[in-house]
């Protein structure tokens, strides 16, 4: 058996491992790689292997920098099935169609600019089309049903608690008579998060392919943020202001009505408005109410008692159009507007920003990990004068962050989820992660008995 680390090998996206037994090869992940404009088309173009020669790809969830460069895979010549969850083909068709779009009209944009330096255009990496070709390419599974993608290769997705449908992956591999278990963790998620089961830990494997995003640091109790959370809320309705929060349209927009339907159930806060702002959040939302039955426990108690259902309660707004849109800024009482993008450098948290970023009474909440050089890492750093759409304004709102929020697992969690199945194991690669990250949680690790740990590189492979 080979196994190639094809992408998130010393950095954090672009998932993408290919294992290769029996004669046949399943690629597990195909996502996109994010980083400089050179970097993502340089990288994201191209596959190191024969694409048509891939016999079946299985995806852990439907984050893009797991599931997006699929589009491309498949304009290329891969035509054999995509397994993932139920949610998780759900959530990708969204996802992948929406990535599809932003390919388009960047490169639109682009080729303005190329148009006028006498430049040739450029083509998107892919389209709407190659999207829509991929998303008929999924097969949905269950939870802990086992399949063969393969001849000799038996498949299972058991719950990561990352996301709605975020699954790890187990496989069964039988090769020249001899059995061994591999584990790709996907992303990993935490215990106790909002509405997301905790993360099933591997048991009785050969060898683990994990995660290590923050294998350097451990979290914050996710309770706490709650109560963060409430204390940003409540003093910026005392006086006046409104609550702006850029969030992932996926996981963390879900989580934070969540939060505020509590807030609104216990009487924490008074019933102001809140808008999700943001098409894809909506959909998104829509899909996460159809999946209600893998929320958690202590979700579905809140929806037994007979409070709102878990996405939904009074003065909840989802607004699509563009005008409902610019409705939520002609009024001046406290709210709360949630909308994407994350990291706020694309989308109808701009306008937003730009609205309510010079309003001193106002609160702009931070509630995710900043990349450098986004417009939310200069709000991070409290940055005085930022840019939007070209203007530069002076930032008098306040500036909240918010730990313990993350969907990753941290240091402590990693480390425990290795230790469950030490007695088995003959060697764990850490992937998803940083040098800084992984090193950390490599040399803890060794100290406490488990390895050999291998941190691979773009394009290294093991036989084993």
């Amino acid at each position: 058996m080979k196994i190639s680390f094809v992408g998130a090998a010393q950095t954090v996206t672009g998932s993408q491992i290919l294992v290769e037994a029996n004669g046949s090869k399943i690629l597990l992940e195909c996502g996109l790689y994010q980083g400089k404009r050179s970097d993502f088309y340089r990288i994201n173009q191209s596959f190191p292997f024969n694409v048509s020669e891939v016999d079946a790809l299985l995806l852990s969830h439907a984050h893009i920098d797991h599931c997006g460069n699929i589009p491309n895979l498949v304009k290329q010549g891969f035509e054999k099935k995509i397994y993932a969850t139920e949610a998780t083909v759900s959530l990708a068709d969204i996802m992948l169609r929406d990535s599809a779009h932003i390919q388009e009209s960047d490169v639109e944009y682009t080729n303005k600019k190329r148009a006028r330096r006498g430049e040739a255009p450029i083509k998107p990496l892919y389209t709407i089309n190659d999207a829509e070709r991929a998303c008929q390419k999924f097969i949905p599974k269950l939870y802990n049903q086992i399949f063969e993608p393969a001849p000799g290769i038996r498949a299972e997705f058991i719950e990561a608690g990352h996301i709605l449908g975020s699954a790890a992956i187990k496989l069964d591999i039988s090769e020249n008579g001899k059995s061994q278990t591999i584990w790709f963790s996907g992303d990993i998620g935490r215990e106790k998060l909002p509405l997301l089961k905790d993360p099933v830990l591997p048991q009785n494997i050969d060898y683990l392919i994990m995660e290590s995003t923050y294998g350097d640091k451990p979290h914050r109790d996710p309770d706490l943020a709650y109560v963060e959370f409430r204390d940003v809320v409540t003093r910026t309705i005392r006086r006046g202001g409104k609550v702006i929060i850029p969030a992932f349209a996926v996981g963390r927009t879900q989580e934070m009505v969540y939060f505020l339907n509590q807030m609104v159930a216990n009487q924490d806060i008074p019933p102001i408005p809140v808008y999700v702002d943001s098409p894809l959040a909506v959909n998104a939302s829509d899909i996460f109410k159809q999946y209600a039955n893998l929320f958690d426990e202590e979700t579905k108690e809140f929806i037994r008692k007979g409070q709102h259902k878990a996405l939904n309660f009074p003065n909840l707004h989802y607004t699509r159009s563009v005008e409902e849109s610019k409705k939520i800024n002609d009024q001046f009482e406290p709210m709360v507007i949630i909308s994407a993008s994350g990291m706020a450098e694309t989308g109808r948290i701009l306008h937003h920003l730009r609205n309510n970023l010079e309003n001193p009474k106002n609160t702009i909440m931070i509630v995710s990990w900043q990349a450098p050089n986004t417009l939310g890492r200069r709000l991070a750093e409290r940055e005085k004068f930022v840019r939007i759409f070209g203007q530069i304004f002076e930032r008098r709102a306040e500036i909240a962050t918010i730990g313990g929020l993350s969907a990753h697992a941290g240091q402590d969690f990693l480390l425990d989820y290795a230790l469950a199945s030490r007695s088995t194991l003959k060697g764990i690669f850490l992937v998803h992660g940083e040098k800084i990250a992984a090193e950390s949680l490599m040399d803890l690790m060794e100290k406490n008995k488990l390895g050999p740990v291998y941190y691979p590189k773009r394009e290294d492979f093991v036989v084993i």
